[in-house]
C-alpha cells in the first residue's frame, strides 16, 4: 500500500483507538496485485510482526474471490495459563462494530421504520443534549458519517458533559456517542431493551448471513472463548474492573461492543462484497462519500461512507475500518471490485498497525 495513506490510517486508528492453526482451501493467496503469496511466507510474515510488536495473540482470515484462503491463529489467548488463540477465540471487534451497525440500520432503513434524513429527536428526544437546540437537527445519516457535532465520548471532554462542538451536518467529528444515540432510537423504535435489541440484530443480520458466535451483547458462548487482553508490556488489563467495562455490562453499543472472530466476521465481509442482504440503493448510502477527513501525501483523500473509511483513485472500491478497545485492537479491509479482503483481530495494543502493515505487504509487487 501508498506509505503516505498507510501512515494517515494508523494515526486515525490512534485518535479513534505461537501456536499455530492453518486451514485454507489452497495453499497460495492472491494480493491485491494478482500475484500468488504462499501460506508459508504470510505466516511467517505474521509471526515476525508480532515478535516485533509485542502482541500476545492473532487470528486473521484472508478472502479471495468471495471465498476464505487463508485462516491463522498465532500466539495465546491468555498468556499466564499458555491457552493458545484458537479458531473459537472470540476478540473485542471495538470499532469494527460501526460498519456492521451502519448495515444494521440499512435494514430498519428498508423496512420504512427509520429515515436516514430524519431529524432522531422526532422518534425520540434526547434529554442529555436537549438544551441545545441544534440537536433537533441530527440526523441518522449524520451520526453514520460523523457528522453530528457530538464528541467522540463525553468523558473525553474537559467538563465530562455531553455537548454538540459545531453545527450538525457541517463537519466531521468522529463520533461514539452519536452511534449509540441511534442505537437507542432503533431500540425505541421497536419498543424494546438492549437486549430485544441484540435479538433483533441476530435476526435481521447474524443469522441470515450465518454469523454464530457474533454479537453486541456478551453471551456465554462469547464469555467462555473470549481472549484475555493485554497491553504494549504484555500485561494483562484488568477489564472486568475497567470503567468502560462497568459502564457498558449489558449494554448493546452500537460503536464498540461487537465480539467476533474472523472466520464469523468474514461471512459479513463476504456478503458485503457480494451485495447480499441489502438492496443496491442501501449499498449506494452504505459507500457514498459523506465526509473528506484527509488528503494524504500521495494526493489520495480519504473519505467516511456510513460506516466504512473508503479513499478514491486506486482504492475506490475498497473499504475498511479498525477498532480500539483496551487490549484488543483490530483491522479489516475488502476490495469490492475484486472480492478481497482480510481481517485480523489482536488481544493487544497494535494490531490496528499491523492491520495497516499487513496491506503494505498485500500491495507488494512479487
Amino acid at each position: 500500500m501508498i506509505k503516505g495513506l498507510s501512515g494517515f490510517l494508523y494515526f486515525f486508528c490512534l485518535v479513534t483507538g505461537t501456536t499455530s492453526c492453518i486451514s485454507q482451501e489452497r495453499t497460495e493467496i492472491r494480493n491485491l496485485k494478482g500475484f500468488e503469496v504462499t501460506a508459508d511466507s504470510l505466516s511467517v510474515f505474521l509471526q515476525s510482526r508480532m515478535d516485533t510488536l509485542n502482541i500476545p495473540g492473532l487470528s486473521i482470515a484472508v478472502i479471495n474471490d468471495s471465498k476464505v484462503v487463508y485462516h491463522h491463529t498465532l500466539g495465546y489467548a491468555n498468556l499466564g495459563k499458555k491457552l493458545p488463540v484458537t479458531g473459537k477465540t472470540i476478540f473485542e471487534g471495538a470499532s469494527l462494530s460501526k460498519s456492521v451497525f451502519a448495515f444494521f440500520v440499512m435494514k430498519f432503513v428498508e423496512e420504512g421504520k427509520l429515515d436516514l434524513d430524519k431529524p432522531l429527536y422526532e422518534y425520540l428526544p434526547y434529554p442529555d443534549i436537549a438544551h441545545d437546540d441544534r440537536y433537533k437537527k441530527i440526523t441518522a445519516r449524520m451520526v453514520l458519517s460523523h457528522r453530528s457535532g457530538l464528541p467522540n465520548w463525553r468523558e473525553n471532554e474537559d467538563d465530562k458533559k455531553l455537548k454538540i462542538k459545531f453545527e450538525p451536518g457541517t463537519d466531521y467529528e468522529y463520533s461514539g456517542e452519536g452511534y449509540q444515540y441511534l442505537a437507542m432510537v432503533l431500540k425505541h423504535i421497536e419498543g424494546t431493551d438492549w437486549n430485544g435489541l441484540e435479538t433483533i440484530f441476530q435476526d435481521k443480520v447474524a443469522k441470515p448471513i450465518g454469523m454464530k458466535h457474533t454479537a453486541f451483547i456478551p453471551t456465554p458462548y462469547t464469555n467462555e472463548n473470549k481472549a484475555e487482553p493485554y497491553n504494549n508490556q504484555r500485561q494483562r488489563i484488568d477489564w472486568e474492573n475497567d470503567y468502560w467495562y462497568k459502564k457498558d455490562k449489558g449494554k448493546f453499543v452500537a460503536p464498540a461492543s461487537i465480539l467476533s472472530e474472523p472466520m464469523d466476521f468474514s461471512k459479513w465481509m463476504i456478503a458485503v462484497m457480494n451485495q447480499e442482504q441489502l438492496s443496491e440503493n442501501s449499498y449506494r448510502e452504505l459507500f457514498k462519500h459523506h465526509s473528506k477527513i484527509s488528503t494524504s501525501s500521495t494526493g489520495i483523500n480519504v473519505y467516511y461512507t456510513l460506516g466504512f473509511l473508503t479513499a478514491d483513485k486506486a482504492y475506490s472500491n475498497t473499504y475498511f475500518h479498525s477498532g480500539n478497545n483496551a487490549g484488543f485492537t483490530c483491522f479489516y479491509l475488502m476490495d469490492t471490485e475484486k472480492d478481497w479482503g482480510y481481517v485480523l483481530f489482536t488481544n493487544s495494543e497494535h494490531g490496528e498497525k499491523l492491520g495497516n502493515e499487513v496491506w503494505d505487504y498485500f500491495e507488494t509487487e512479487y
